[in-house]
């Protein structure tokens, strides 16, 4: 597939950095599409929606934009005009006055859910355990180490701020529900992905499906791209 002049931009999500998005953005190179994976701080709403418009200052062409799980909601407040379109990976989707946290908490946690609390500097980190237990359970053993490891704390001030109207209702967007997810309620993607009028892809994967399941994330990333393309912008 040529991809023209469309770019990728990723947005990692909590408890994760820009190498969580190494098997697609590899795939997305071997088809010719550029991607960029942009580095959240996690330390603010305002400081992520910061770092990610830096990313796209350096970005040329029309973009389709992605987001992993808590960077769902991060990525629909730009307002850059290369956006195109947007894509969410079993992503958070708070509309206009919402907060993440609001969203995140709207459905009953998995039983195998982790625990969450600031640490003494107020910072919440994921338990170690909680990567192979319900972050990527279908991960492989190096696969867990590697996301263990490299993970980013997060700060609540990313969580508990309502969010400005959200890009999803002006730009098409693209939802892949992870139905095995044990972080994000199923039930929860669901629900975000019909009322942004999405669409929707549903597949029997975990919560980290570019980790786990990067065919699947490609497949649609690929429907988005190619929408772009024949829009001509």
């Amino acid at each position: 597939m040529s991809s023209n002049n469309v770019s990728v931009v990723l947005g990692h999500g909590a408890w994760a950095d820009g190498s969580s998005w190494a098997k697609i953005v590899k795939l997305l190179a071997t088809e010719g599409v550029r991607a960029v994976a942009v580095p959240l701080p996690l330390t603010s709403f305002q400081e992520d929606v910061a770092a990610l418009e830096r990313t796209l200052e350096r970005v040329s062409g029309p973009v389709v934009l992605a987001g992993h799980a808590y960077a769902g909601a991060v990525i629909a407040a730009t307002r850059n005009e290369k956006v195109k379109a947007l894509a969410y990976i079993a992503a958070l989707a708070p509309d206009e006055g919402e907060t993440v946290a609001e969203v995140f908490y709207r459905a009953a946690p998995h039983p195998q859910a982790p625990k969450l609390a600031p640490d003494a500097h107020g910072l919440i980190y994921l338990p170690g355990d909680a990567f192979a237990g319900a972050f990527a359970q279908d991960a492989a053993a190096d696969e867990l180490a590697v996301l263990a490891a490299v993970q980013r704390p997060i700060s609540p001030a990313c969580i508990t701020v309502p969010v400005p109207r959200p890009l999803w209702k002006d730009r098409p967007s693209w939802f892949l529900v992870a139905e095995q997810d044990r972080m994000i309620a199923p039930e929860t993607q669901h629900f975000m992905a019909a009322r942004m009028q999405a669409r929707t892809k549903v597949h029997a994967v975990d919560h980290a499906p570019l980790v786990t399941a990067p065919d699947a994330v490609m497949q649609l990333l690929r429907e988005a791209i190619q929408v772009v393309q024949s829009a001509g912008v």
